[in-house]
């Protein structure tokens, strides 16, 4: 039997023949490709087998979100839990291998949960400058009956070097204000009178709460187990690269990164193995030809979280 989305149910999804469709449009390396010829582009291979063929001193921004050390199926393929220091081997193959990639002044932002956070440091940490980890609550999970509910990821910052892109006034946030003081004269003292509303603009912090993670009624849900929220993604490239640089991302899965980027107006570089995932990235990439909103991101500010 088949069901019936709900009226209000906006996932988005791929049929046989889009996967055919859009699959044909991903590249396949099989040698040393200049970096002109990937711009805006997602590449259907397994990472491990293409990076080699990636361009050196070619990328501004790494943004990666590889599966943590749990069991879980991706497509087709499953990635299963190892021992702590096998998993440490398993970041230090694919992350040495990106190392030559990046320019002088590139940045990588690398996800992670609890599990899996007290290793990023320790093996990247070999390659990278760590300035900082950014702390994010993610809503949406089941409670637990003997333990606490799983509710924050972490995102390493590191760089190459000490001469790195962050754009401060491209991601700060819009807050509340609880106690709206004016000067002498009655004019708000740091902070925008919009009527009812009273906010003020704010440098960000290590703690996001601001984060909805995508789900069923918002457009750029797909049924990706693991997907990041474009919100979430827009807070890196903004603060981390300018327009026109080049973002990469080893482990695109629905292609967050890559539509952000695009909507940002940055160059985008993929990788992807599941072809179902490469379809659902690239169909979302021509939505993002019509409609370039990233919920949230309003007029070039980061509202509060829906529903907060």
């Amino acid at each position: 039997m088949v069901q019936t989305k709900a009226p209000r149910n906006k996932t988005l999804e791929v049929s046989g023949a889009e996967i055919k469709k859009f699959v044909s449009q991903a590249l396949k390396l099989n040698h040393r490709t200049p970096i002109e010829e990937l711009y805006n582009q997602i590449i259907y291979q397994d990472t491990f087998k293409v990076l080699d063929f990636m361009p050196r001193d070619s990328i501004n921004l790494m943004i990666v979100d590889p599966p943590y050390n749990l069991t879980k199926n991706f497509g087709q393929s499953t990635f299963k839990e190892m021992d702590l220091s096998d998993y440490k081997k398993w970041l230090d193959k694919w992350i040495k291998k990106t190392i030559p990639l990046l320019k002088e002044n590139a940045t990588v932002y690398i996800c992670s949960d609890w599990k899996t956070s007290i290793a990023i440091p320790e093996i990247v940490g070999k390659y990278l400058l760590l300035q900082n980890r950014i702390s994010w609550e993610r809503e949406k999970g089941r409670g637990a009956l003997n333990n606490w509910k799983n509710c924050l990821e972490d995102i390493w910052f590191f760089t190459k070097s000490k001469d790195y892109t962050f754009n401060i006034d491209d991601v700060k946030m819009q807050r509340k204000v609880l106690a709206p003081y004016r000067d002498e004269s009655g004019k708000p003292k740091d902070w925008q009178d919009q009527g009812a509303e009273k906010t003020r603009l704010t440098y960000p912090s290590n703690i996001w709460t601001d984060i909805s993670i995508p789900f069923w009624s918002m457009p750029e849900n797909t049924n990706h187990p693991t997907q990041k929220p474009e919100k979430l993604i827009a807070k890196l490239i903004l603060a981390s690269s300018n327009k026109g640089d080049v973002v990469f991302d080893p482990f695109l899965g629905s292609g967050t990164t890559a539509v952000t980027a695009k909507k940002l107006g940055r160059r985008f570089v993929g990788i992807e193995k599941e072809k179902e995932y490469v379809a659902l990235a690239l169909k979302r990439l021509a939505l993002a030809e019509e409609n370039a909103t990233i919920q949230g991101y309003e007029n070039g500010i980061f509202k509060a979280r829906i529903g907060s």
